[in-house]
């Protein structure tokens, strides 16, 4: 019975390590992906300001922008799916 609950004992402590990593790693992961979001504002942003709005290199900045907000929407959307009511 003693060896039933410390294995118990084990194993609880073990899930806790492994759900509190992967709400850190969800948590690492949304940062760089603000971090994305942010340098390609930036590139934008100085491409705008070299070559003019509608420039081609500006249009490129453009494109890495919506692709870098889309891709945090899309973990937005899974983080939120993996909750559980």
């Amino acid at each position: 019975m003693q060896i039933l609950r410390k294995t118990a004992l084990i194993l609880l402590l073990l899930s806790g390590c492994l759900l509190g990593g992967g709400a850190s790693l969800q948590a690492d992961h949304w940062s760089d992906c603000e971090k994305r979001i942010h340098k390609a504002e930036e590139n934008l942003h100085k491409e705008v300001r070299k070559r003019g709005e509608h420039s081609r290199q500006a249009e490129n900045r453009r494109r890495d922008l919506y692709q870098a907000r889309d891709r945090c929407r899309g973990f937005d959307r899974e983080r939120h799916n993996d909750r559980h009511y």
